[in-house]
């Protein structure tokens, strides 16, 4: 597994960047590849990504959800094998610090010589550059969820 870590500080409310974060169905929005997110309930969602002409669907599971601090997740079916934990540090009471930190594993050959080249780095730094650029340019979150998912629940 590959682990990729990228942070961004971004000009809002800790509370509206961990708002936003929880819109899943709108990470086509910022992230590259990624086609559609169904949100199946709230543990849940369906991925269909598309990178470097390979499509994959895959379902995720939230493992651990503290709001305003943290969300954790892994992947339970398909060919992608990920984890990762996006946290969320107040830095003032218009500035909140975001860091991703996820483990990827490649599959295939096209996806691991890639992650050889640092593809899988510049994407997750281009993803969370454009959230950033998405949160401050819309000013304000387009929902929430608030929910507690603790570990093992």
């Amino acid at each position: 597994m590959s682990m990729v870590k990228e942070a961004v500080e971004v000009e809002v409310p800790v509370r509206t960047a961990y708002n936003q974060w929880t819109q899943f169905e709108e990470f086509p929005q910022f992230m590259e590849g990624v086609e559609e997110v169904r949100q199946v309930d709230d543990r849940h969602n369906h991925w269909t990504t598309k990178i470097g002409g390979v499509k994959r669907e895959f379902d995720t599971e939230i493992v651990d959800q503290l709001p305003d601090e943290r969300i954790t997740w892994r992947t339970t079916t398909g060919d992608t094998k990920q984890k990762g934990t996006v946290r969320f540090q107040r830095l003032d009471d218009t500035h909140t610090r975001v860091e991703l930190v996820m483990d990827v594993e490649p599959t295939g050959v096209a996806e691991k010589t890639g992650d050889m080249l640092g593809m899988i780095d510049r994407r997750v730094k281009g993803d969370m550059r454009r959230f950033k650029e998405y949160i401050e340019g819309r000013g304000g979150e387009s929902g929430a969820w608030r929910g507690r998912v603790k570990p093992g629940d």
